[in-house]
């Protein structure tokens, strides 16, 4: 019936049975277990930690429903509670391949790249329910990318045979299917000739704009947050964000705004950004692969040193020139350096991939 009104008289049932004078041991568990699964649907994060709490306290010997604490805490964003209680089922369990791969999952976001690597890969290896998740197969690889173990293409390879990602190379995890997926791609292919002969005809106008606003303001260049380099500075400038404007950075960069306005394929783009991009010398992006297959990702080079910039994605490396877009599949895996001897200045404008429906990308959420 699609009612969150019966769905919380569910809940409110669910406590009713756990709370019966003559309530079984199997019912108790049963009910209360459903109760948190019903409250996290209904998005009642909080609600549904307190009930697996609940349950945990009257049957402190069953794994499983600690392993269901434990992501109830992540679902919370709350990693530092859920670490603790993967920590306490690994050391009355030390096998069990569920709490594995979450606690590596966490050691992983708290940049410990080594030390995620045996829990992620002795999880994924246990086969047990629960564990067959593309996430993890994502950070496995992306860890043992990081320590420079070639192994990486191997779980990757295991991650596509299970349904995770499109292909080794291709490892997006929020796409649409059926998409023609390819690395790179000429703006012929796009059907966006319009918006890129725009951009190479006006890319003295927004250099000097993106100058500008380095200029007055660098603090407005905010450093890149993904944890994606290996070292060096790399900032970035929104004007567009997931199909949105952002108003007063438009103000600092008026006329490249104005000219975007009339491509809806761009500033309506809710799975991308439009921004300005600086990377300073001695700056490495690791190897990484962008959220979804639903968009792609135009690069123009604005001010682009003579000799050390490159940009690899999949197996093909290519160079930025002013004045000139490169248009690629940032669902793909790429990877950037940076070694000129000064800055490399480019505005990337992300793009509908040109296979979606109007509705698809009205409907579509944002990302």
């Amino acid at each position: 019936m699609r009612s969150n009104d019966m769905l919380q008289r569910a809940i409110n049932s669910y406590r009713e049975a756990a709370e019966l004078p003559d309530v079984t041991a199997d019912l108790l568990r049963a009910a209360l277990k459903r109760r948190a699964e019903r409250q996290q649907f209904l998005g009642r994060m909080r609600g549904s930690l307190v009930t697996l709490e609940k349950l945990v306290q009257i049957f402190p010997e069953d794994i499983s429903l600690k392993n269901d604490l434990g992501v109830a805490y992540l679902l919370l964003g709350d990693n530092k509670g859920a670490r603790k209680v993967y920590e306490e089922v690994l050391a009355v369990a030390p096998s069990n391949g569920f709490a594995k791969v979450h606690y590596g999952f966490i050691l992983k976001s708290e940049n410990k790249i080594a030390e995620s690597i045996p829990y992620l890969k002795e999880g994924l290896e246990s086969g047990e329910p629960g564990t067959d998740d593309g996430r993890f197969y994502f950070h496995l690889g992306d860890a043992l990318q990081r320590v420079g173990d070639d192994s990486a293409y191997h779980w990757y390879e295991l991650g596509h045979k299970r349904g995770h990602f499109a292909s080794v190379w291709q490892r997006s995890l929020y796409n649409v299917n059926g998409l023609k997926a390819q690395p790179w791609w000429t703006p012929k292919e796009t059907g966006y000739t319009d918006l890129v002969k725009m951009l190479e005809r006006n890319w003295k106008t927004i250099r000097d704009e993106a100058l500008a606003v380095m200029d007055q303001s660098t603090g407005r260049f905010i450093p890149e947050e993904e944890n994606l380099r290996e070292k060096g500075e790399w900032g970035q400038y929104t004007l567009w964000q997931q199909g949105r404007k952002v108003v007063n950075s438009c103000q600092g960069a008026s006329k490249t705004c104005s000219l975007l306005e009339r491509f809806p394929e761009a500033t309506g783009c809710k799975r991308g950004q439009i921004k300005f991009s600086v990377m300073h010398p001695g700056t490495h992006v690791w190897p990484h692969t962008g959220p979804t297959n639903c968009r792609l990702r135009m690069h123009l080079g604005l001010v682009v040193p003579k000799q050390g910039c490159r940009i690899r994605c999949t197996d093909q490396t290519r160079h930025w020139e002013e004045g000139k877009v490169l248009i690629f599949d940032d669902s793909f895996e790429h990877e950037v350096w940076q070694d000129a001897d000064s800055f490399r200045l480019i505005f990337i404008v992300d793009v509908w991939h040109p296979e979606l429906t109007q509705y698809q990308r009205q409907t579509l959420s944002p990302i």
